[in-house]
């Protein structure tokens, strides 16, 4: 099979890539008044420059040229077809069919998706506003006060990043928690100030097999049942999200209480679905479906703008240049906005979960770097943080800064200050500043030469640090939509130019399967003979500390 390094574009962006590692930002800028206007985006929901990346039109021309020859376009159309993409799991891939609010036809096997997904948003509706509105009623007659969703992953990071960025649209008559880590601890910690008579559980997964969520969701049953004395009190305070409608009414859930979950939608890319139940128990149905228009807002952009002019497309290009052909093994999620501090979580696990592969979509081991890892931090934070790491390393780290022109919070003089830092780092990475430039300045200072020769070559900051910088009008639910659809396509458009399967995840797989095994051994006390020496030894003195501690 043709790897994409045969292509002639690729080809051609290797030698480029070359060329434009002699050159210098600050000498761009200087050359071209007008990069700033060339290098941005402008739509409703938020504009973005990517002016402060190490590019010129011909990387641009060289970048569209590759897309073509990857036929993105064609591959973009097949998903929003419902071709089944997902070619490792034989599914397709319509989380775009989860928030259409036009007129496009979504089918799969000749089945209307579209009136699947309405039948599941009108059931949510009424389920949310019952809940809402009191009439739902716990087995002693009480009013819900709290939900606490059982999830892990994508069933638990998407709504919690969602509800934590517009809590500002809450009107709090419902507290939502959040529980995904199976370390007691967790759950403990929530379950604890909660009253079991008001506390309504979302158990959000798709199979209703998953360790985690599952051990969760037992310890929240028998702490139910503990309080009620009654194990059909499960029904009154139990509802599911789940494809697995036997195992969920198996734990006691009643069946006009789950709702539906699909195998054309993949867990990260689910809060849409009825995975997003949380959001509008949090907020009310209309926010939520708020965030569905943004969403689609995105989808049609993505579908309609030109190469040249589409975001999503944009800052998958530019990830490939940054990562596979200059080198960057890494890129940072910088969020200026408090509502926001969840996003680089949320944006690690969608990036490099689906595009964290080390073979092509024919099983061919690949031969180039693809997407880097993702981290990040509230700017401000990390400003205090890593941020020396980011302006003098060797190592170059690309950046996306994401802040908004409006807080949805007004202090005075605060997002002033914010937003003051949010465009000063952009420049600094850029810019950075030379030896001489520093000499200057501390001998203007009046510094003597024995200082200055001293502290001189530990205050140059090299620049040239590629940086992304998305500038929204204010976070709201249909914004905060837009913004995740971006990111979503953006990996879609990686994967393709990599020839990367972004749809499945066996990498998650293996370690689970041998936790499985491992947990069976405890159980038992029992170190089979099959583990590698380390393995073993680690387990044997696991269980010889447990059983010395307990004996204390």
């Amino acid at each position: 099979m043709q790897s994409r390094t045969s292509l002639k574009s690729w080809q051609t962006l290797v030698t480029h890539a070359k060329e434009m590692k002699q050159k210098h930002m600050s000498d761009l800028f200087s050359e071209n008044p007008a990069r700033f206007e060339q290098f941005s985006i402008k739509l409703k929901p938020f504009m973005l420059d990517y002016s402060k990346n190490l590019i010129g039109k011909e990387t641009m021309s060289n970048l569209i040229d590759l897309a073509n020859e990857c036929e993105l376009e064609a591959w973009r159309d097949k998903m929003f077809a419902g071709e089944r993409i997902n070619r490792t799991e034989e599914r397709a891939v319509l989380h775009v069919a989860l928030r259409n609010q036009g007129n496009q036809s979504f089918e799969l096997d000749g089945e209307d998706l579209n009136q699947e997904v309405q039948q599941t948003l009108m059931k949510m509706k009424a389920f949310s506003e019952k809940v809402r509105q009191g009439h739902w009623k716990g087995y002693s007659g009480k009013r819900i006060t709290d939900v606490v969703n059982i999830g892990v992953g994508g069933s638990n990071l998407g709504p919690q990043m969602v509800t934590e960025a517009l809590k500002q649209y809450s009107d709090n008559s419902i507290n939502v928690h959040y529980v995904s880590n199976v370390d007691g601890t967790q759950i403990a910690n929530v379950l604890r100030p909660l009253n079991p008579e008001k506390v309504l559980f979302i158990v959000s997964s798709k199979t209703f097999t998953t360790t985690e969520t599952m051990t969760n969701a037992k310890t929240a049953m028998k702490w139910l049942v503990s309080s009620s004395f009654d194990q059909s009190a499960i029904g009154k305070h139990f509802v599911a999200v789940s494809s697995n409608k036997e195992n969920a009414t198996a734990f006691g859930i009643k069946e006009e209480n789950i709702f539906d979950m699909w195998d054309w939608v993949g867990g990260r890319f689910s809060l849409w679905s009825a995975i997003g139940l949380p959001i509008a128990l949090d907020l009310g149905f209309e926010p939520f479906i708020e965030l569905l228009q943004g969403a689609y807002d995105i989808d049609q952009h993505f579908c309609e703008a030109p190469l040249e002019q589409n975001a999503p497309v944009i800052l998958a290009l530019l990830s490939l240049w940054n990562c596979t052909f200059l080198g960057a093994q890494s890129q940072a999620i910088l969020p200026y906005d408090q509502s926001l501090h969840m996003l680089s979580a949320y944006l690690q696990q969608a990036e490099m979960e689906s595009n964290g592969k080390s073979v092509n979509w024919h099983g061919e081991a690949i031969d180039y770097p693809t997407v880097p890892s993702i981290w990040g931090e509230l700017g401000i934070n990390g400003q205090h943080a890593f941020y020396q790491y980011l302006h003098q390393s060797n190592n170059v780290v690309p950046a996306d800064f994401i802040g908004s022109i409006e807080s949805v919070t007004p202090v005075k003089g605060h997002h002033q200050t914010l937003m003051a830092n949010f465009f000063a780092q952009t420049q600094a990475l850029m810019q950075g500043v030379d030896e001489k430039q520093v000499r200057d300045d501390l001998k203007a200072k009046g510094r003597t030469p024995d200082y200055i020769n001293k502290v001189a070559p530990h205050k140059v900051h090299k620049g040239n640090r590629p940086t992304n910088t998305i500038l929204m009008e204010r976070i709201s639910p249909r914004s905060l939509g837009s913004l995740i659809a971006l990111y979503e396509h953006k990996i879609f458009t990686q994967g393709i130019l990599l020839e990367i399967c972004s749809f499945d995840q066996w990498g998650v797989e293996l370690g689970k399967g041998l936790a499985n095994n491992i947990e069976a051994e405890l159980n038992d006390n029992k170190v089979n003979s099959h583990h590698d020496s380390s393995t073993k030894g680690l387990m044997a003195y696991y269980l010889r500390s447990k059983k010395h501690l307990n004996n204390d």
